[in-house]
């Protein structure tokens, strides 16, 4: 996807406003391409399905999130997220944001 259509870009470490955790984005869709069934169970804010949902690697873990936009914010500490999965999407961590293979 276009990056320029949505707040944040691939590579951007952000952090989830309601349960706090940080996380950089991987990949980003337009709108939400997930099932009902999930939405219904996990979106439990339910946030608008036709503006940007970011895929995330998370901090600290070895899983990745779904979120919408409005659930997320700039994370400003500039510290690098620790993941097994990181080597999969970027090259280098650098100036705070990461860097994929084709960039």
């Amino acid at each position: 996807m276009n990056d320029t259509t949505c707040k944040y870009f691939t590579g951007q470490l952000i952090q989830h406003v309601l349960f706090a955790y940080r996380g950089v984005i991987v990949d980003i869709d337009p709108d939400f391409q997930g099932t009902e069934e999930w939405y219904d169970k996990m979106a439990q804010s339910k946030p608008p399905k036709d503006e940007p949902w970011y895929h995330i690697v998370v901090h600290d873990a070895t899983h990745m999130t779904y979120v919408a936009e409005r659930n997320l914010k700039i994370d400003l500490s500039n510290y690098p997220i620790v993941n097994p999965m990181l080597s999969s999407y970027f090259e280098e961590f650098k100036n705070s944001r990461y860097s994929t293979f084709d960039s």
